[in-house]
């Protein structure tokens, strides 16, 4: 199965002018969104606390996090962005998909709008009794 890629601009939400533009690797896995340490920075966003996140091996790290204004498919939305390594491929999570109404195809791997943004979860069409 084939990775699914898209452009995506993080802008500073305080200076919007201030942005910084690139190929991002969408990952249903992760919750929120990547992005180089020095890019962040450099449009003027700094680390504003720190999280534990779980990764794919079981592992935890303990990262900086910082807030930014996340565009991508005509779609604006504010969230939590983690502050990886320079170098680190950015990656968009699954947080501002959903935020905004779109998922993946997983047959083709393209990303998809829903009709409407979901509310709450989908539930299981049949259930156990």
């Amino acid at each position: 199965m084939g990775a699914t890629h898209v452009t995506v601009t993080i802008r500073n939400p305080a200076v919007p002018d201030r942005s910084w533009e690139s190929l991002f690797l969408v990952d249903t896995g992760a919750t929120d969104s990547l992005v180089p340490r020095d890019q962040l920075e450099a449009i003027g966003l700094m680390a504003l606390g720190a999280r534990t996140y779980e990764l794919a091996d079981g592992s935890e790290l303990r990262m900086d996090i910082t807030i930014g204004r996340i565009e991508f498919m005509g779609e604006v939305v504010g969230g939590t962005i983690i502050m990886g390594e320079p170098g680190t491929e950015p990656i968009l999570g699954v947080t501002a998909l959903e935020s905004v109404g779109i998922d993946v195809d997983p047959r083709n791997q393209t990303l998809k709008r829903l009709p409407a943004v979901r509310l709450k979860k989908l539930q299981a069409k049949f259930q156990k009794p």
